[in-house]
């Protein structure tokens, strides 16, 4: 039986198991419960989820080596969720990007991407709602449909201003349970700090800032996380008179140490997402004062020690002549000239005195109107990338 045909089966096998299971939702309270017990019982008794192991296992790695790029990875993806078993063999198979190379599960947006390649990615910028939709593509072209990954919606507050990022493109709050992050900037818009919704580390503490607070049962579920965990902090060299080039940025990875982009370096690497668990998360007092200070930001400190922290700095471009304008060379990604454009390096400043490391690692630049790409690699996540992308959107006073 070819694997394409298994795969129908098996669709048709849920979609009717589903079909009967959840006929009766509009019926009474105790009759949901007895339909959802059902649907239980028939998976756990369908032929798919008894299949021997061996058998198992084989079919799954024959369908995940098949599948190579999306859209048809999307198999991949619904293979892990026809049920427990299948779920867990299928998180032995798919390993994390940095050795794949792809990207499968969600929690891959929040794992390093691969060591000897940069992931191509793009975002499309909606100037009527200020949202930004991160996309996947799916090849050579950058005006391509893509495979959407994450989203971010901009929010201006008195003193600073928040990029929501979310997983989900029609839901982009706080209050939601694809939520995973976020990015926030001071008044003039030269530094940043980057917030994961999950620790990304062992040891890793909430920070305290403005935001971090107590919400309502009726504004947000109590499952849904209330931390704030700082990855990464952006800083842009002030420019007032203009005469100093292009944007000059730094980037310090709080929770990647330096050793990372050496070889043999380790990254951290979340595995999963962590259930919504209003005890696992610090409460903090209702009270709070409203004037937090970005400055101050780093009250939740890192077990990673200052002076080890991975540190990107944008590389310097150079003067073309003939076409008088700042020029780096993307490698054909980038083909519009705008002073958002940059590529990070790690700087090695703290062992050999301010020299660079050759590869980059982010690169971001214009290519449209609206459309922007994004290359990354390790030991950065899509996440990570995308926040510090995010920061060369906002409006800087003091920049340029």
């Amino acid at each position: 039986m070819q694997i394409k045909s298994i795969i129908q089966d098996m669709k048709g096998e849920i979609g009717s198991i589903s079909r009967k299971g959840f006929g009766g939702l509009r019926s009474r309270s105790h009759r949901v419960v007895q339909d959802s017990a059902v649907v239980v019982d028939a998976l756990r008794q369908s032929c798919w989820a008894n299949m021997p192991p061996e058998l198992l296992r084989d079919v799954l790695m024959r369908i995940e080596a098949s599948e190579d790029t999306w859209p048809p990875r999307k198999n991949v993806v619904a293979c892990a969720g026809v049920c427990k078993s299948w779920r867990e063999i299928m998180k032995e198979i798919v390993r994390v990007p940095e050795i794949l190379g792809k990207l499968t599960f969600p929690i891959s947006l929040k794992q390093p991407g691969p060591r000897d390649a940069l992931i191509q990615c793009f975002i499309r910028r909606n100037r009527n709602n200020q949202t930004y939709h991160l996309y996947l593509s799916l090849n050579a072209a950058s005006n391509d449909d893509g495979k959407f990954l994450l989203t971010a919606r901009k929010c201006r507050r008195t003193t600073c201003t928040d990029y929501i990022i979310s997983l989900n493109a029609e839901d982009v709050s706080k209050g939601s349970n694809t939520y995973i992050g976020k990015l926030r900037s001071n008044f003039l818009g030269t530094k940043f700090a980057i917030f994961d919704a999950q620790p990304p580390n062992d040891g890793a503490k909430v920070t305290r800032s403005c935001s971090t607070k107590l919400v309502g049962v009726k504004q947000v579920s109590p499952r849904i996380p209330v931390g704030n965990y700082p990855v990464a902090h952006i800083s842009y060299e002030l420019n007032v008179l203009g005469s100093r080039g292009p944007r000059r940025m730094q980037c310090i990875m709080d929770a990647i140490p330096a050793s990372s982009v050496e070889p043999g370096g380790v990254a951290p690497t979340q595995t999963v997402f962590l259930p919504g668990n209003s005890d696992s998360f610090p409460s903090f007092p209702f009270f709070r004062s409203k004037s937090t200070r970005l400055d101050n930001i780093q009250s939740g400190s890192s077990p990673t020690p200052k002076d080890e922290m991975l540190v990107l700095k944008n590389k310097a471009p150079r003067w073309h002549e003939q076409l008088q304008c700042w020029c780096l060379n993307f490698n054909g990604r980038v083909t519009v000239a705008s002073v958002k454009n940059f590529q990070l390096v790690a700087s090695m400043e703290n062992e050999t005195g301010g020299q660079e490391h050759e590869n980059v690692i982010l690169q971001f630049g214009k290519v449209g109107k609206d459309v922007f790409t994004m290359d990354y690699q390790y030991p950065i996540s899509a996440f990570q990338a995308f926040a510090i992308c995010l920061s060369s959107f906002d409006t800087k006073i003091a920049c340029e």
